[in-house]
């Protein structure tokens, strides 16, 4: 099956693309320096050209890795979303070398060049990939290659591999039979056109005379006790078990694509780990340090703007420049937020008299013109978000991250259900989905923890950037209240 052969297949096409950009690089060479009329031809023997082989080899390998290019072949898709993706690759990949050329200053490359090598990598490309893409159709629809499938199983998870399967469109999977532990089961339907044809004494001789390319265990694991001389055969005649048990374990409703199952290794001991919340140690890694660097950066760069708002807090508001409040971060853990105060002073004892006002659903607290607010600064920064600056000293010391949930106040986590609490799992951030969303201020309170659920569930370091760059957006169109 492709799957099986997932990392040799991407390991081949990487070496192919590697041999396309060499080839593409030669030839633009070759028809710059010999073959182009009216006195184009020619190139000077600066700068190195080999040295530009291999950033252009360097920037192609990453661009067609960052686009997901190698994860098509296991998927089916239209040519035109190979399309698609060769040419977002080839347009990432000119500009991340365009951008390395500018910055190692070097001088004198042809831009005749740098057209003929990026149509002839993107024509070759696109050429070669047709040439895969039309070999896997092709080794789809071909019955030979088919896989025949004997379930053991006769309840919930043997009816949802069935279902699986049977939803698959031109898929290479065939259910052969399906057999199960006890005799009573004989002859119980298990889904629509299957139903339980044998017992586990008679796997053997079936598995012997019949054809039989996968076996699926689809019972609870502690059944398999007794029946494990079936497993030895299976290795012994070289057939792939699969195990799908029933763990009875309840997928959380709220969850999209529930847990995530990893078997792993604690302190010695070998234990399955279900992860509600991204496990890609990884990455999250990447964006700590990401979260450090930037809050520097945004704190040295942006040190006048805060100097310009201290002073104008102060010209129009008596008391401190800053606002502090306890807020949850990630797991319950209690922190000081920091903010630009953008309210009078005795705010939150006038919170008690306007509770009546409050516009919003759920624990939280809004209305559209509160008269707390500090007129024109206060309302400019709450426009503006700038009034979250500070918040960057809250990612330095790690109570924050740069995008994540934002972080509730006690009282209102209190009024949380069990299903919203999970918004407290990851820690949290200066901006989010909910910041980005349109008409964000007119979103209900179970849309804000929507969004924050669908931000843990399908969280990747582009979604990150992505939000940071329309965060921006939203600072300056003013999109804040």
């Amino acid at each position: 099956m492709l799957r099986d052969l997932e990392p040799l297949t991407s390991n081949c096409q990487r070496l192919v693309d590697l041999a396309v950009t060499i080839f593409s690089c030669f030839s633009a060479y070759y028809i710059k320096k010999y073959l182009l009329p009216f006195g184009l031809s020619g190139l000077s023997t600066e700068p190195n050209y080999y040295l530009l082989l291999m950033l252009a080899i360097g920037a192609w390998h990453i661009s067609l890795n960052w686009v997901g290019m190698y994860n098509l072949y296991f998927r089916k898709h239209p040519f035109s979303t190979y399309l698609k993706t060769i040419l977002k690759a080839c347009c990432m990949g000119m500009t991340l070398l365009i951008v390395v050329i500018y910055f190692s200053h070097l001088e004198g490359i042809s831009r005749l060049f740098m057209a003929l090598f990026f149509c002839i990598n993107l024509l070759g490309l696109i050429g070669y990939k047709f040439i895969v893409f039309m070999a896997l159709r092709r080794f789809r629809y071909k019955a030979f290659h088919s896989q025949n499938i004997l379930i053991v199983g006769s309840g919930f998870r043997a009816k949802e591999v069935i279902g699986a399967i049977k939803n698959k469109k031109n898929n290479q999977y065939i259910i052969s039979a399906c057999f199960d532990i006890t005799d009573k089961n004989l002859g119980k339907p298990i889904a629509e056109g299957y139903q339980v044809t044998g017992r586990m004494l008679d796997l053997e001789p079936y598995l012997i005379d019949n054809i039989v390319d996968e076996l699926i265990f689809a019972i609870n694991l502690r059944l398999l006790k007794r029946n494990s001389n079936i497993i030895d055969l299976a290795e012994t005649l070289g057939i792939k078990v699969r195990f799908i048990p029933d763990w009875e374990l309840l997928r959380p409703r709220f969850h999209p694509q529930g847990p995530q199952i990893k078997f792993e290794e604690f302190l010695g001991i070998h234990h399955m780990s279900l992860y509600f919340t991204p496990p890609n140690e990884g990455d999250l890694l990447i964006k700590s340090v990401f979260d450090y660097t930037m809050a520097v950066f945004f704190i040295v760069v942006l040190s006048p703007v805060w100097l310009c708002i201290g002073l104008s807090i102060k010209l129009f508001s008596k008391g401190s420049i800053l606002y502090t409040q306890e807020r949850l971060g990630k797991n319950g853990r209690r922190f000081k937020v920091y903010k630009f105060r953008t309210m009078v002073r005795n705010a939150d004892e006038l919170l008690k008299e306007l509770a009546e006002m409050n516009e919003a659903d759920g624990p939280v607290f809004k209305i559209k013109k509160d008269p707390r607010i500090i007129p024109w600064v206060g309302t400019f920064l709450r426009e503006t978000s700038l009034d979250e600056l500070p918040q960057l000293i809250n990612v330095l010391k790690g109570e924050m991250s740069l995008v994540g949930p934002r972080p509730p106040i006690p009282k209102e986590v209190d009024e949380y259900s069990n299903r919203q609490r999970r918004r407290l799992s990851v820690k949290p951030g200066m901006t989010c989905l909910w910041q980005i969303a349109p008409n964000r201020n007119d979103l209900t309170f179970e849309d804000w923890i929507r969004l924050d659920l669908e931000y843990i569930d399908t969280w990747s370091l582009s979604s990150d950037l992505w939000i940071l760059i329309l965060t921006a957006r939203a600072v300056f169109t003013g999109a804040g209240r």
